[in-house]
């Protein structure tokens, strides 16, 4: 009897187990139909996928070479490349006027580089572990940037410009910096100073206020600087022979008043700390000869008879000490402020007054980019 029962269990217990095996056994047939399945599918995805980068590269080799075709009867590229920029700048140059011919000239001149809507603040992590930085933007006040829309090429546009160093002497466009060019496209180097909330600041940057900024770039003393390079002997700035040179810059009492009046206006907005550094600012600026070719070409002795007219901004004569003499009061914007000053036959500048313009509150980048 005993035998009998063992021989039972011993048969209940062969037959779970090899239900257990079967049950196992149709899971694993099961798992290596999925397994068989998901390579086939994965197979399948990886052909599709270079199927379609495939075909991504053709097309877009067929529209570099639709871009880049040229025309037919004139053989001149037609091509254009969209450009969107990835950010603007808050300068301390409120126009044209007054802004340096050349980078690091002003090395208190300030600035901030405001990102474009859609931009990642991430874009700029690492940039403040450089000193310097590239800038490519766009020269978009040039008073002839209608030209790009108007001519259907390059023919039309001029192939000499007049340089103020050369007292107005003819050079090509390719060879100066002006930004009247065929394609507006400027480059300048600044001084990164530090990333604050997504917002670079920079310092001496030659750009005016509201420029688009097209690229960022790190500054590479390695390969940026080149030791061996030359350049002709009048782009040099300073020396007896500059004709940009400037021999003293002074401020009048009102003109300091003045100053200390807009920046209890302006203060909280400014891209300064106190009025002594902007006040100091303006001087740099004004310490060299920022006005036109024409401006500086008209006689400074004896009477004005007629009012010279600046490149940008209004003038007005001003008697110089009760005399004969007349000077041409000339008008600059700087930070949102009307400078007012003269220039005498010694290339002395006395600033004569300083007050609020439009730019001051209608700017609409000022409040967005101001420190926190």
């Amino acid at each position: 009897m005993m035998r009998w029962a063992i021989a039972v269990v011993s048969v209940s217990t062969a037959t779970a187990l090899l239900i257990q095996v079967w049950r196992l056994t149709r899971k694993c047939v099961k798992l290596e139909l999925k397994l068989v399945e998901s390579d086939d599918a994965l197979q399948i995805s990886q052909k599709q996928r270079a199927e379609e980068r495939t075909g991504r590269i053709r097309a877009q080799r067929d529209l570099r070479k639709n871009l880049m075709q040229c025309n037919v009867i004139g053989k001149t590229p037609t091509s254009s490349f969209p450009m969107t920029p990835i950010g603007y700048m808050r300068s301390c140059y409120s126009t044209r006027n007054g802004t340096p011919r050349q980078p690091l000239l002003v090395t208190l001149a300030k600035s901030r580089l405001v990102l474009s809507s859609g931009v990642p603040a991430a874009a700029l992590d690492g940039i403040e572990q450089y000193s310097h930085c590239w800038l490519i933007y766009v020269f978009h006040e040039n008073t002839d940037l209608h030209n790009l829309w108007e001519l259907s090429s390059h023919r039309d546009f001029k192939a000499k410009v007049r340089v103020p160093r050369l007292n107005g002497a003819k050079l090509g466009v390719f060879a100066t910096r002006t930004p009247h060019r065929p394609c507006p496209i400027g480059l300048t180097v600044a001084k990164v100073e530090r990333l604050e909330h997504g917002i670079l600041m920079l310092s001496g940057a030659d750009l005016v206020d509201g420029t688009p900024v097209l690229d960022i770039k790190p500054y590479l003393p390695y390969c940026d600087s080149v030791r061996e390079a030359s350049a002709p002997t009048w782009v040099n700035a300073g020396g007896e022979d500059d004709p940009l040179a400037v021999a003293s810059v002074t401020f009048t009492e009102a003109s300091l008043n003045g100053l200390d009046e807009c920046w209890n206006k302006m203060e909280r907005f400014s891209l300064y700390s106190s009025s002594r550094e902007l006040h100091d600012f303006i001087a740099q600026v004004l310490s060299c000869d920022i006005r036109s070719l024409s401006q500086r070409q008209r006689p400074h002795d004896g009477v004005v008879s007629e009012i010279a007219q600046p490149l940008y901004g209004d003038s007005s004569e001003l008697h110089n000490g009760g005399g004969d003499e007349k000077l041409v009061l000339y008008n600059v914007i700087l930070e949102g402020l009307k400078i007012s000053y003269t220039v005498d036959a010694d290339c002395k500048v006395v600033v004569r007054s300083v007050q609020a313009s439009s730019h001051l509150l209608e700017n609409p980048l000022w409040p967005a980019a101001k420190s926190t």
